[in-house]
């Protein structure tokens, strides 16, 4: 893109964004305490425009339009109907992918040749469930001799309470909001404070799909306010929460009093190994884009490689050429494959355990970032080289473009490092010895395992984490566990025998 184009793209974005509002009961309105606060550009540290900053007083305001919603039209609704309103609001996105992918780019920093592909994603996730719940959502039923037989429904839960995080915001908005709606329930929507603008452009979309009042609320704020006040309603059912682990535990203890249903995606610190035997060309591929795509942002980055002694040099070699070609720029810019980090309090603690990474004795290898960026929020593609399993960079989470590199010398030793660590996302396997990929596969513990491809999903299948990186399971019909409650009903079929307690004798 010439730098003509991109800056009068650029101006338009500027025009088009105004100050945000909550979206309530169907209407865009200012919070109750008219608080607002600053959302920054981080490729430029610049005030983008105001945020309303909500707190409990609108959390109460949202959840009582949900549940009046869940309890009024939305709750008696037929499924069919329901489900022309999430087909609407999937084509209401394609009208509007044009201007949603650039203003991801412009709020986040992801490079905007990757926030197309997840506003693609987004559209899809709610035709999905709308097939899915079609398809998929159905009762069992269990005949006994000729005397009975008993059959489940699945009903809607209520009130959900979602809490997205700041990475790839609009297309994990919807992979929450797509289910929880499509089977029935009404939504209280936090999105992450860095990255408002595409939340309320969904809520502009879900507005122009035309759902009824109160199915659908948003309400921005921070997490300490506006998140605990919808973790602590009794009002909403169920949290799902995609963030950082540590903030995943308080709202797991903070929601205990209410018996909250959870679902929790958090951190990850994958593993991806790679056998000497592997495709190297493609393994360099997948190890790199799975570490600096998404500016490294992403949960299932793969954040520690595993080398076999044999090709380290190797590999190294060609990664240390990857890093210094990778093109970091501006997210607007069609070539750039890196981007600024979301926020300065982010780009400071990156920086904080590349300072740790010197200090345990790693080498540090980092490409370079253009002069007229230091104002933005870059880090270069790293790699930490010379580290040992133990180290702090090797078993934290960094979140940023930097890639922690070990060795292994066989099969045992490679599960063993990669086991040892509190996470347990995601993982990958590189190798042309197909039953040692299964092996290797079976015996990392993560909830999500690829064997010689990328980070690549598949709509159907479950995500989720083990150990410190989750809990529950959604995707597929596996959301369905979370967003809706089994009800089993018992039908007699003849006048079976009752015990007749209390009768007196003839």
């Amino acid at each position: 893109m010439s730098q003509k184009v991109q800056k009068k793209q650029l101006e338009g974005i500027k025009q088009e964004i105004k100050d945000i509002q909550l979206y309530i009961n169907g209407e865009f309105v200012n919070a109750a305490s008219n608080k607002t606060f600053n959302n920054l550009n981080p490729l430029t540290n610049e005030v983008i425009n105001q945020v309303a900053e909500g707190d409990l007083a609108d959390i109460e305001k949202a959840t009582f339009a949900a549940k009046s919603a869940f309890k009024g039209p939305w709750g008696k609704m037929k499924v069919s109907e329901r489900l022309i309103y999430i087909k609407k609001i999937a084509d209401v996105i394609d009208a509007h992918i044009d201007e949603i992918a650039p203003l991801e780019s412009y709020d986040t920093g992801l490079p905007i040749s990757q926030t197309k592909n997840m506003v693609k994603r987004a559209a899809n996730n709610f035709r999905f469930y709308a097939d899915m719940v079609s398809s998929r959502l159905v009762g069992e039923a269990y005949q006994v001799d000729d005397e009975f037989i008993n059959y489940t429904i699945n009903k809607p839960i209520g009130v959900a309470g979602l809490i997205t995080p700041w990475n790839a915001p609009f297309m994990l908005e919807t992979w929450k909001i797509a289910p929880a709606l499509a089977t029935g329930n009404t939504v209280v929507l936090k999105p992450a404070e860095w990255s408002p603008i595409t939340a309320n452009k969904l809520a502009e979309i879900i507005d122009e799909a035309g759902l009824p009042e109160g199915v659908f609320n948003v309400v921005h704020g921070f997490g300490e306010t506006a998140g605990a006040s919808l973790v602590a309603h009794p009002d909403v059912k169920l949290i799902s929460f995609t963030g950082e682990t540590t903030t995943g535990s308080e709202i797991t203890k903070n929601g205990a009093d209410s018996l909250k249903r959870v679902s929790m995606e958090l951190g990850g610190k994958s593993p991806i190994i790679v056998f000497d035997d592997a495709d190297f060309d493609r393994a360099l591929d997948a190890c790199t884009w799975g570490i600096f795509s998404f500016n490294g942002e992403r949960c299932t980055a793969n954040s520690r490689l595993f080398l076999h002694e044999k090709i380290y040099d190797k590999f190294i070699a060609a990664l240390k050429e990857r890093v210094n070609n990778i093109v970091v720029g501006d997210p607007m810019d069609e070539a750039t494959q890196v981007g600024p980090l979301i926020h300065t309090i982010h780009l400071n603690n990156v920086k904080r355990y590349l300072d740790i990474a010197r200090e345990e004795g790693a080498e540090v290898i980092s490409g370079t970032v253009s002069e007229e960026y230091k104002h933005g929020n870059f880090v270069a593609p790293t790699l930490l080289l010379n580290v040992t399993n133990d180290q702090t960079v090797a078993q934290e989470e960094i979140f940023g473009p930097v890639l922690t590199v070990m060795t292994f010398k066989d099969e045992a030793e490679a599960i063993e490092l990669a086991n040892d660590v509190k996470y347990g996302l995601a993982g990958y396997v590189w190798t042309k010895d197909i039953q040692r990929a299964h092996r290797v596969a079976h015996a990392v513990d993560a909830g999500m395992m690829w064997i010689n491809s990328q980070n690549v999903r598949d709509l159907r299948t479950p995500f989720g984490g083990s150990k410190s990186s989750g809990i529950g399971r959604e995707g597929g019909h596996y959301a369905f566990d979370f967003y809706t409650e089994s009800q089993v009903v018992h039908v007699a079929l003849k006048d079976n025998h009752i015990p007749q307690f209390g009768k007196k004798k003839d």
